[in-house]
Parts: C-alpha cells; structure tokens; sequence
C-alpha cells in the first residue's frame, strides 16, 4: 500500500520529512482563519498536496507544471494566511532536482521567482519589492539549490557511467591478457606436442623403443600443459627466465634447431614481475622461431648494457617472424610495454631475425635468481 503512495527509494531519506511539513502546514492553516476562509483556505492545502503528489513521482514536464502551480498556491497562502508559508517553497526545490531536462529545471526554478515576485506585489503593491523585503536571501537559495541538486545528479550519472566503461575497459583488457595468456603460455607446448608427436609417427614402424620414449615425452609435455592451464586459471603464476631459457632450449631441439645461450657474469636481478614478462616473451620468441623461421641455429643472449637488462634472440631462419602477422609479435611488445622497456625486431646478419628485448632495472622489488 505504502509503494504505491510513497516512491519506494526515498522512504529512507524523505517520508519522515515530508510528513512533518504536511502536517506542520496543515496545522498552520487550521489555527489561521485568513481572507479566504477556511474552506478556501483548506481547498488551495489540497491543491497543493496534489502538486506535490505529482512532482513525487515524475520527473518530466508533469514535474515542471506541477511545480510552477504549487508555488502560485504557496504564493496565495502566504498572502492570505502567513508569509512565512513561502519557507515550503524549499520542498518544490528539492523534487525540482531530479528533473531529467534543463527545460523542465528552467520551468520549475522560474515558477519559485514568479511566487516570490507576485508576493512582493500583492503584499507591497510593486513587483521589485522582493529586493529589499526579507525573504530575497530564501529566494536566491530556493532557486539555487535545484540547480545544485540536478547538477550532483547528473555528475552521479556521469561518474556511473565512466565506472561502467572503465569496468568493461578493464575486463576487455583481463579477456584479452587471458588470450594473450593462453597464446603464449600453451603455444610453445602445444608446438612441442606437435613436432614429437610427427617424430612419434616416423618412427613407431622403425624404432618402437624410441617412439615409446617420445610418447612418454608427449604425455609428460601434456601434464605440463595442464599444469600451466591451471596456473593461468588461478592467474599468472611467477616463471622463472633460467627455467624459461632451458624449456625453450629442448622445444628448439626438438623442431631440429640448435640453440646456443650465452650470459653475462652477475646480471642484475629482476622483480617477479619484470622476470615473469620476459621470460614469456622469450617464450613467444621462441615459439615464433619454431613455427615461422625454419631456421637451423639461434642464439640467445643475456646482457646488462645502458642500465637495461637485455635478452637478444637471433636465428638463421628466412626472417618471417619479421613481418609480425598473427605471430605473436604484438604480444611480446605489449608485454614489454608494460615493464616501460623496448622490444626492437629487424634482421640478423646472418639473414635470419632478431628480437631484442631491453627493461630498465629498478633497484626496488627485486628477487635472488640463479647466476
């Protein structure tokens, strides 16, 4: 019952409010027997409550309208009963707030100006007598504060707005981690599943007790798999470069490309995070190398230089990975981006590519790793 007198999302804050100025001005106008009478008197308090009834619930030009007609009324009691019925003008200022066009605001806040101007004259016998009468500083404030309640509302619904753009910006880029994620993460394995599973089939009518160690290989390449699966699912867990580098070394192995890696005594150490990145990236590389450069030999290359820490990938392949279509490339950029490094791709001289990978080394949150 209450729901359908009262909107239910302002009985908290304004019911108890509400009632009290109804009743307070009923009880002004019952003691009060002015020209009007009681009965003209009681007739413009109907009125009003169903101006203020109508201003309750919309927020359109019924808002407007209704509002402009219940400050004419204020307008009538407060010349004919007690000026200072003017002071429930406030409660018309209030729901004037929540209009949803500036030409409804407009309507309702020249609706307060016209009671006030009209008082003036009826009382003082002149339309400017507002100015130097007592109640100019209610006026300013009547019409001011629903100005200042429409602006909140609006910079509320703008702010909700940004908070859900920023929530769907931040869970396109988590969509798009978790993709770039799996790509990295599982490529490499998935490409070493491949390559020993073609070797598997080449020798199982030729050297069964090899293809039976490669199988072995692929199951244990596969629980890792589903390891790593698991681990992204939880969120990206830390990798180590050293243990990343040696992966990498057997996966190149595997696909018939000998790897050399070599290392710079006492590199500095790295955060969590920076080692995570590169050694992804020195993952994707990799994979990139299999998969596009049928190459025959790659270097990977550990190094400090400039206050950087550096890792340089080169192969001997034909430079496909070059070109950076759907190979990852964009991938290995983003990461390093993050880290507030470089990620540089061109042509080795041996014909083949290289990636240079280059992050600034931060003195703060840094971890032991193996030398």
């Amino acid at each position: 019952m209450l729901k359908k007198l009262y909107p239910l999302d302002q009985i908290q804050k304004y019911l108890l409010i509400d009632v009290i100025v109804i009743v307070v001005l009923i009880y002004k106008v019952s003691i009060t027997n002015g020209a009007l009478g009681y009965p003209g008197q009681f007739l413009l308090v109907v009125l009003y409550l169903l101006c203020f009834y109508i201003c309750l619930w919309h927020k359109d030009w019924r808002l407007s309208a209704a509002s402009f007609a219940g400050c004419l009324i204020l307008m009538l009691l407060a010349v004919y009963v007690d000026k200072w019925i003017l002071l429930f003008g406030f409660v018309f200022s209030d729901l004037l707030g929540k209009a949803k066009r500036n030409v409804d605001l407009g309507i309702g806040i020249i609706g307060i100006a016209v009671m006030h101007v009209l008082f003036g004259l009826i009382s003082e016998g002149s339309p400017f007598a507002f100015i130097k009468m007592w109640h100019l500083p209610i006026m300013i404030v009547q019409m001011l504060v629903p100005a200042v309640i429409f602006i909140s509302k609006k910079a509320n619904v703008l702010q909700e707005e940004l908070d859900t753009a920023t929530a769907q910006l931040i869970l396109e880029k988590e969509r798009q981690r978790i993709a770039r994620d799996l790509h990295d993460t599982l490529g490499q394995t998935l490409t070493m599943i491949k390559l020993k599973s073609e070797l598997t089939k080449r020798l199982i009518e030729k050297d069964a007790d090899k293809a039976k160690q490669e199988l072995d290989d692929i199951l244990n390449t596969s629980r890792f798999a589903l390891k790593q699966v698991r681990e992204l699912v939880s969120d990206m867990k830390f990798v180590s470069l050293e243990e990343e580098i040696d992966q990498s070394q057997k996966v190149l192995q595997t696909a018939g490309i000998a790897m050399v890696h070599k290392k710079q005594e006492k590199l500095p150490l790295l955060s969590n995070v920076a080692e995570t990145m590169l050694a992804l990236s020195v993952r994707e590389a990799i994979t990139n190398i299999v998969k596009h450069s049928k190459a025959k030999h790659c270097t990977c290359t550990q190094f400090e230089k400039n206050g950087e820490y550096c890792i340089q990938v080169m192969d001997d392949g034909s430079g496909q990975i070059r070109e950076g279509k759907g190979n990852g490339i964009q991938s290995i950029k983003e990461r390093i981006d993050m880290l507030q490094g470089q990620a540089e791709i061109c042509e080795n001289s041996q014909g083949g590519s290289m990636i240079t990978l280059s992050v600034p080394i931060h003195v703060n949150g840094r971890r032991g790793s193996s030398d």
